[in-house]
């Protein structure tokens, strides 16, 4: 193990001896392999991993033709890799159990029990955007073309409110190259298939703070969404609400009920350490 990968396992670990026979040096590689991948650069080649572990292109190209092989990579463009939904599902039932759902549960709970329509969190991987957590409504089902979003189901993010506000506030470079890859298919019956249009969208979710969804995901729902932010630059998921346009509008739904959902969202921010004189991105 090289020095710099030595330190970052440390203190998780706490690993008294790395010739202890029971330690697998494999797995530890498999796992800081999984771990190159960041938000920034979310597309690695083989010879960017193996210079970044100090790691021969031979072992690194073993290693990671495994993880191919096991689903939690896949080669992206220019025969670069890229992490799987199956990465972000194994930290579904960590999420679950610490800060982010636990902070965010009842406050959503307050609002659908409130508004009557369903509150649910989100949160981005790649150009996908999974329900952690869904509290259904007491109104009518929110969609009458489809069934509701499942947890951990993946979705198109620039059909989601909730997926697009993510995607507003993504990184620059990031944002890019998300764009750059996506295929808007057309979903609803106003989903939004032009490149153009989605990045003007964006830039307007940013002017505005919150994002609206007109039956772009499906036939029969309205959702609107707004970012939840830490104590970082970058919102860690955003909060939607989502209802059946037999019920409400997208504007009345907006108007009516966007006030309650950024209050909503300020307080979990708060719960999770957002305070708004120290962060500039809002």
């Amino acid at each position: 193990m090289t020095p710099d990968l030595t330190e970052r396992y440390a203190d998780i670990w706490k690993i008294p001896d790395l010739a202890e026979p029971r330690y697998s040096q494999s797995l530890e590689r498999g796992l800081a392999i999984l771990e190159c991948f960041t938000p920034e650069q979310p597309l690695k080649g083989i010879a960017d991993i193996a210079d970044e572990l100090g790691m021969s292109r031979a072992s690194t190209h073993r290693y990671m033709s495994t993880l191919l092989a096991l689903g939690y990579l896949e080669q992206g463009r220019r025969r670069k890799y890229q992490l799987t939904l199956r990465v972000t599902r194994l930290g579904l039932s960590t999420l679950s159990a610490t800060g982010l759902v636990e902070q965010a549960r009842p406050e959503l709970v307050e609002l659908s029990r409130r508004a009557g329509f369903a509150a649910g969190l989100v949160v981005l991987d790649g150009d996908e955007a999974l329900y952690l957590e869904r509290v259904h409504g007491l109104r009518r089902p929110t969609a009458t073309g489809g069934d509701a979003p499942m947890l951990g189901e993946s979705l198109p993010a620039y059909c989601l409110a909730a997926g697009k506000a993510l995607l507003a506030w993504a990184p620059a470079p990031e944002r890019r190259e998300l764009l750059a890859q996506a295929s808007l298919a057309r979903r609803g019956p106003n989903t939004i298939t032009s490149k153009a249009a989605l990045r003007s969208e964006l830039d307007a979710i940013r002017e505005h703070g919150f994002a609206v969804e007109d039956e772009e995901l499906v036939q029969g729902r309205v959702a609107i969404a707004v970012p939840l932010h830490d104590h970082t630059s970058d919102p860690p998921a955003a909060i939607d609400m989502s209802a059946g346009t037999g019920a409400i509008g997208i504007e009345e739904l907006a108007d009516a009920l966007g006030p309650h959902l950024v209050a909503t969202a300020d307080r979990i921010s708060a719960r999770l350490g957002y305070r708004r004189e120290t962060n500039s991105r809002a």
